[in-house]
């Protein structure tokens, strides 16, 4: 059976209420076009996870889609607050949110735990801090070996991990190149994996350092162009940091926030509509 599905498709057919997403990405290839289809499709209580959530998770927790946050750090890269995340934690419109907080390094050791099939990651760090009295889930054990303390972060291993890449084969092989943050270990832990490409090839391409997730561990691959838009995708597109820029008076209220989604993305069929509604507003 063929992996290569339409984004509505993949999303329709392996994204339940409830479950435990991380969308990764990090400074490029952030996954927006699927955050934006889960908002169409209307995805209720999911469990976000991300190293670093930006405006797709602003959007997301916004729309009311989550229940829950796991992250190591959240704001508008660049230009300031979360203002949908914030509104949500402050005040829980659309409705509250639960927060699991880490550190880089915890989040890192908590991925990497649950693509090893491991109960939970190690790291030095977190001992004498204050993140385990607002975070339970960082506990401590002793090494066997030297009688050192070090911390534990329970293993992430999602129901879904999503990503964006430069391209996919028909096998459903998929590559990525530029900046990696966390999206090998987010895959690898997940129990599916969706990832939307710039391009279906015959063949990849030979590429240094770039990463290869084979077709075995991939569930679903969608081509969708620009599907990182407005983050950047490295050899495809920039990054709009106007975008960026202007999200921080879009997002600030409710209402303004309320009307743009409403226009740009539960009123258009998918990306290529979503896109197309931002040139004809420029225009």
């Amino acid at each position: 059976m063929s992996k290569l599905l339409s984004l509505k498709e993949a999303i329709a057919q392996h994204v339940q209420d409830g479950q435990m997403l991380a969308l990764e990405g990090f400074t490029h290839l952030i996954p927006f076009a699927a955050g934006h289809e889960l908002i169409r499709q209307g995805r209720r209580e999911l469990h976000l996870v991300r190293m670093t959530p930006d405006l797709v998770y602003d959007q997301l927790i916004g729309m009311g889609c989550a229940r829950a946050l796991t992250f190591s750090w959240g704001g508008n890269p660049g230009v300031g607050s979360l203002y949908r995340l914030r509104d949500a934690v402050e005040k829980g419109w659309p409705r509250p949110l639960e927060l699991h907080e880490h550190s880089h390094a915890g989040m890192a050791a908590a991925y990497t735990a649950g693509a090893s099939r491991m109960p939970f990651g190690l790291l030095r760090g977190y001992i004498g801090t204050d993140l385990p009295g607002v975070n339970p889930d960082i506990r401590s054990v002793t090494c066997p070996y030297t009688g050192e303390a070090l911390a534990t972060v329970p293993a992430l291993n999602p129901d879904v991990t999503i990503l964006h890449a430069q391209r996919a084969d028909r096998q459903g092989n998929v590559s990525l190149t530029g900046i990696v943050g966390a999206q090998r270990e987010a895959a690898l832990a997940a129990r599916k994996l969706i990832v939307t490409v710039e391009e279906v090839v015959d063949a990849l391409p030979p590429a240094m350092n770039a990463v290869v997730l084979p077709h075995w561990v991939v569930t679903a691959v969608a081509h969708v162009p620009g599907g990182a838009y407005p983050s950047y995708a490295h050899g495809h597109y920039a990054r709009d940091n106007a975008f960026y820029q202007r999200w921080d008076d879009i997002a600030r209220e409710r209402d303004t926030f309320r009307a743009w989604m409403e226009k740009h993305v539960l009123a258009t069929a998918d990306h290529a509509a979503f896109l197309a509604s931002l040139v004809e507003k420029a225009a």
